[in-house]
């Protein structure tokens, strides 16, 4: 099987439909109060209900409480969620305890300590996302880490989305050197922080499922 593909910082229902058109695994919507990219949950749920059923929606949420995310869920009829900041495992277990959902953590890196963090979370989530570390943003920086490090943290054996700075460019390099589950993408396809440049966008799926 080749690598999974998730288009994230989706906005709206057009983007949405074209990035499953050109053949997206995932869509990506963030619910991070101070993201250029946050959608209401009344544009989440349109965007649930327009793409297909396998198609996961994964909502992306930083420092959220566990409760407040479940009911955004549950409104919005999202099948994934990813962490972003201080999440603990028991909070990842309580929430895989209450809905079966794809749960992704995730970890900013920058240097080979930074994966110390993964070990405790095995069992508690599903897969991880690792992005470029840059200080005081959670993501969507554009920036690249070291890829090494993404080859280091597969022997944590969680399936991993790689993140960080990936171009229609250079994603193909990328697959190649760390053979991830998935890779995501949310500036690096975009026109605007609000709509996704479409010809980015089916050159770097095309890329990433070619590679």
């Amino acid at each position: 099987m080749g690598v999974k593909i998730k288009i994230c910082g989706i906005t709206n229902e057009e983007d949405a439909v074209w990035a499953v058109n050109y053949g997206a695994h995932y869509i990506g919507l963030n619910f991070y109060k101070d993201s250029p990219r946050k959608v209401s949950l009344d544009m989440a749920a349109r965007v649930v209900k327009k793409v297909p059923p396998f198609i996961p929606c994964v909502g992306v949420f930083v420092e959220q409480q566990p409760e407040e995310i479940l009911k955004i869920v549950q409104k919005t009829g999202l099948m994934g969620i990813q962490l972003h900041g201080d999440h603990t495992p028991d909070q990842c277990r309580e929430i895989a305890g209450k809905m079966e959902v794809t749960l992704i953590r995730a970890f900013r890196v920058a240097e080979e300590s930074d994966l110390d963090a993964i070990a405790p979370f095995k069992g508690a989530c599903s897969h991880i996302l690792l992005d470029a570390k840059v200080e005081d943003q959670m993501g969507g920086t554009g920036q690249t880490f070291p890829w090494e490090l993404a080859r280091r943290a597969k022997s944590f054996g969680l399936p991993i989305f790689l993140a960080g700075g990936l171009t229609p460019e250079n994603v193909a390099q990328a697959i190649e050197e760390v053979q991830p589950f998935a890779v995501d993408v949310a500036s690096g396809v975009e026109r605007l922080p609000k709509r996704k440049d479409l010809d980015k966008l089916k050159k770097f799926i095309n890329e990433a499922k070619n590679a």
